[in-house]
Parts: structure tokens; sequence; C-alpha cells
């Protein structure tokens, strides 16, 4: 059992296990905070460790673009779209029980599409893996939160935490150079023995929790699995109008779809006892702002890598190592700046520093418009590396810390996982949108730039510049006064009103 000092205030979860000081760590201390911050590494290297092998797998499978951009959309459709119920289920169904069950899918479902040659199944897989990795991030955030103490215990394990899911996004790109150059199939079936080896370690050392009486009747699954298909049919109708056409019957009717699952999302929330999503706390301007600055930040980003990941290996013949370390400046100053960030959020305000971190994204995609085939890695690449890692190390702090400033403790969880929904979602739709710019505008020859890669570029730039719109109609909001901060023009939240919402 963990240990504790007596030189701090000690707190317990129901089973005793506690640890109140950062100092004096014993070693199943040190084994459950490894565990956990294996898992979110893991979760966060498959996000874009995979991208570097996508040419191999078109290669090999025979894909073309619409369907191999699945292959990571499905990943963070799944991961963003149950983010919510998964926090839900680790409250209801116990922290431990929900955790290790999704690190152990995670490991099971790894394996069997590193194996599979079937496109279709390994898509499958790639959405049951993000919806693993939605259930496992909560849990794993409140195995922390209930098990070392509030204090400095605390903030050295979220620090550590912190890092650990930083690094595994930032390094996914090297690792997956590496892998692919073995084979596709290893960046596939690495997380697989990992996760089943700290599900193992996991056993021994995730605190047992009392079990709690609950009703399947607290779960929002329609909630969940109606905004989740809403998504899932967006992106399908977003990738397919570039082949059926934007104004075909088609196209229309799957986007109409996608806004009747959306409205029986929100229909569901308001009249849900337990809902997912407390529409409430969308009165936050700083919330919804932050979720907004999320969804460009990624959706920019992750486009973006997707677009270069298959200019430079398919059109100009880089290896996918050669290709991971061209993205390495964006992890090197992602994780240096991770240990000075504090000082800058302390002195500067969260809604400037995202208007700035937007300008650097958006200088960063209109730089690589220069870019042509003939040119070195110094002179069109590494410049948009290096604007892209300081745009990441100043907007996600910066986001994070705005998204949960103001929201009231039970809240808390609520709005990270809102964040972590949008910055997904985000990826996913953007994603969807540049493949559908590629893929009306034909193939690209050896040696030659993408068809329609110009206009992607130009699509990213609009929408961070859009994001920088309302960063710019947010401050002077905010420049209004408490009552517009607090929520809607017009005022506030009503605190009586909101006492009864909490009672219901």
């Amino acid at each position: 059992m963990p240990e504790s000092t007596s030189s701090t205030r000690q707190t317990s979860d129901p089973q005793g296990f506690t640890v109140s000081a950062p100092t004096g760590w014993s070693r199943r201390t040190w084994l459950l905070l490894v565990t956990l911050c294996g898992a979110l590494f893991l979760d966060a290297l498959d996000i874009s460790m995979v991208g570097v092998a996508l040419p191999s797998i078109r290669t090999d499978l025979g894909m073309d673009t619409a369907t191999l951009q699945w292959i990571v959309s499905s990943y963070v459709l799944g991961y963003g779209g149950f983010l919510l119920l998964g926090g839900r289920a680790s409250d209801l169904l116990g922290r431990r029980r929900v955790f290790l069950a999704a690190v152990g899918v995670f490991g099971v479902a790894s394996v069997i599409s590193a194996l599979s040659s079937i496109d279709g199944l390994i898509i499958a897989l790639r959405f049951v893996k993000g919806v693993s990795a939605a259930f496992t991030v909560p849990a794993g955030l409140s195995i922390i939160t209930t098990t070392f103490a509030e204090g400095p215990a605390r903030n050295k394990a979220f620090s550590i935490y912190s890092a650990c899911g930083a690094s595994g996004f930032s390094l996914g790109l090297v690792f997956g150079g590496f892998l692919t150059e073995l084979s596709w199939r290893a960046t596939l079936v690495f997380p697989g023995p990992v996760a089943l080896l700290l599900l193992v370690i996991g056993m021994q050392v995730v605190p047992r929790t009392a079990r709690r009486k609950f009703s399947f009747a607290q779960f929002d699954l329609l909630g969940a699995l109606s905004s989740t298909a809403s998504l899932l049919i967006l992106v399908f109708a977003v990738v397919r109008a570039a082949e059926v056409g934007w104004g075909s019957a088609q196209t229309l009717v799957l986007f109409a779809i996608s806004a009747v699952l959306a409205v029986s999302f929100v229909v569901t929330e308001l009249r849900h006892p337990h809902p997912l999503l407390r529409l409430g706390v969308l009165r936050s301007v700083r919330l919804v702002h932050a979720n907004v600055a999320g969804f460009v930040m990624f959706g920019g980003y992750a486009a973006f890598q997707f677009l270069v990941t298959l200019y430079v290996q398919g059109s100009l013949g880089w290896s996918p190592i050669s290709m991971a370390m061209a993205f390495l400046p964006i992890g090197l100053i992602v994780v240096v700046s991770a240990t000075k960030i504090e000082v800058v959020l302390d002195r500067f305000n969260t809604t400037v520093l995202v208007a700035i971190g937007l300008v650097v994204f958006g200088a960063a995609y209109l730089l690589f418009l220069r870019t042509s085939p003939g040119m070195s890695y110094w002179n069109f690449m590494f410049p948009t590396m290096m604007l892209l890692g300081i745009g990441f190390a100043i907007l996600f702090p910066a986001i994070n810390s705005q998204a949960t400033a103001g929201v009231a403790d039970d809240e808390q969880g609520l709005a990270s996982g809102l964040l972590n929904t949008f910055i997904q979602v985000g990826g996913a739709l953007m994603m969807a949108v540049v493949t559908a710019i590629m893929a009306s505008s034909g193939e690209a020859g050896a040696g030659e730039l993408l068809p329609g890669m110009g206009t992607a570029l130009i699509v990213l730039a609009s929408l961070t510049a859009a994001g920088l719109l309302m960063t710019v109609v947010v401050l002077a909001v905010l420049r209004g006064g408490p009552a517009a901060e607090e929520g809607l023009p017009g005022g506030g939240v009503d605190i009586e009103e909101r006492k009864l919402e909490l009672t219901r």
C-alpha cells in the first residue's frame, strides 16, 4: 500500500490508499503512477504514431485516400465521442474496474488489428481502441485525484502524468518512423504488448474501491451514441462528397441525418436526469472559447500532418524515419517548454495567449505555401515545424487553463472532458475536409506537389483566422465586465437556478 508521511495533511480513499508527500514514495506508489502514465502515453502515442505508417498501409492494402483517413479519424472519433461517457462509467462502475478493462481491450484490439489485412476490420478496431482510450483517461485521472493527497503529492503526480501525455503525442511520429521502417504492422501491434503488461501491473497496484449502487438509468448511453453517430456520419458525408458531389442526394441525406442526430443529442441532454453534458455549462464564454480554440488547433494540425505525410513520403519519396525526424522539432519544443510555460500562464491573460498561439499556427500554414518539390528541408519544412512547436507550447496549456477557469469544482471533469472532445472531433472533421479537397483534385506524380495541397493549406489558415476572430470578440466581451465574463451577453448564471440544477 502506498506510503505516507506525517509532514503533510493526509487524505484517503475508501480503501485507505493514501500518498501525502512527494518524497519517500514506495515502490508500489511509483508502479501505480507508471501504470497510469503508461496508459496515457499509449493513448496519445497512438494518435500520431500511426500517421507515419499511412503511406505504407495504403500501398500494401490498396486503400484510397478517402478510406485511408479513417485509420486516424475512427480512433479520434471513438476517443472524443465517448470521453464524457467514460468519465460517467468511471464514477459509477468503479475507477479500477473501468481502467483495467479499457487497458485490456486497447491491448487486444492493437494485436488483432496488426494481424488483419482487411481495411474495414482495421478501421473498426481503431474505433474500438479510441473508445477504450476514452474510458482509460478519465478513470486514470480519477485514480490520481483519489490516491494522491491534495497538495505537493498530487501536484507532482499530475505534473508527471501531463508530461507523459504531451511526450506521447509529440514523440509518436518518431516512434512511428522507426517502427514503420520495420513494417507498418509494427506501429499497430506495438501498443498491444505494452498495454497488456500495464494491465498485469495495474491488477496488482491500482487501488480497489468500494462498490457503489447504481442504476443503468444513470448512464446517458443515448446521448453518447447519438452524438458519436452524428459525428461519424458527418465525417463520412464530407469525405464522400468529393466523389458523389456536394449537392447530390446522398450527401444532402447524410447531412440531414447527422443534423437530426445532433438535435436528438441536445434534446436528450435537456431531458435526461443525468446528462453527459449539462448544457448550462456552455454559458461560460471562456469555456466555449477554449473548446473552439482546441477544435481549431488540433483540427488544423491533424489535417496538416496528414497532408504533409502523404506529400513527403508519397510524392517526394522520403522514408518514414526521415519524415518522423522532420517533425521532431515540434516535439522537442513542446517537451522543453513544459517546465517553463507555467510562468507564462501566471503573467499573461490566457485569451491573449490563445490569440498569439493562433497567429503562430496560421503563419505556419501560410509559410508552407512556399513549398516546391526542389526545396531543401531547412527551407520549406523546418521554419513551419518551429512555428508549430511554438504554437503548441503556447496554445495547448492556455486552452486547458482557460477551459477550467471559473468552473465549479463539481464540473471540472466535465469541462476538461468537453475540451478533449472538441480537440479530437476537430482532428477528425478537418482531416475529412482536407481528404475531400485532395480527392477532388486528382493524383500527384512522383516529385510533384499534391493536387489541392495549396487549397487545403489556405482552408487550414482560414480556419485558424476564424478562431482568431472569435478570440478578438471574446476579449471584447470579457472586457465588458464580470456579468459578460460569467456567461452569455446579458449576464451570468443565476445562483439559485444553479443550485436547483445541481440538486436534480
